[in-house]
């Protein structure tokens, strides 16, 4: 029986990677970057915001330091943005979310930047493609995401020059 999980384990592994994003290296932005394009909309669900809130930002701050994967979604094989982001989501407020930046991105609705709140998810544009990165914000200009560059999850400035220039906006699965 535990075999047969882990095969299916694997097996899940694999199609997530087919599907999943990661961080480009840092490389000078495009002197005119286009506009991202609007996301398609999923119609997410809307979760409660005061307990659910809490509980998605302790949830990924618990997972510091966890290896990054291309395709990764639990802390034990690693993770990449996307899966991050998912198996938080689970975890902590049991929603299951798509493995992809892209459609997890058209699940929310946009929020201001000057009014995201920590549980927030924050979106950027690190492959020349809209939507190609995703972290969850945690407050005072800061978001926890798992990037493929030194290879594991941890906490960012949305300020730096890196993520300021590449940044798409704030959206969330909130009240």
């Amino acid at each position: 029986m535990k075999s047969n999980t882990r095969s299916n384990r694997a097996a899940l592994l694999c199609c997530l990677a087919l599907a999943a994003c990661s961080t480009a290296p840092p490389h000078a932005p495009p002197s005119h970057p286009a506009p991202p394009r609007p996301v398609a909309q999923e119609r997410g669900p809307v979760l409660p915001a005061a307990k659910s809130r809490s509980d998605v930002v302790v949830f990924a701050l618990g997972l510091l330091d966890t290896g990054y994967r291309f395709g990764g979604a639990n802390p034990e094989a690693g993770l990449d943005c996307s899966g991050m982001i998912g198996y938080v989501f689970e975890q902590a407020v049991q929603l299951k979310l798509p493995h992809n930046a892209a459609r997890i991105a058209g699940m929310t609705r946009p929020v201001a930047r000057s009014a995201m709140q920590p549980g927030d998810l924050v979106f950027f544009n690190t492959q020349n493609r809209p939507y190609s990165h995703v972290g969850l914000y945690i407050g005072e200009g800061r978001f926890i995401h798992a990037p493929s560059s030194r290879g594991k999850v941890r906490i960012e400035r949305l300020d730096t020059s890196y993520f300021a220039s590449r940044f798409e906006g704030g959206r969330t699965l909130l009240d």
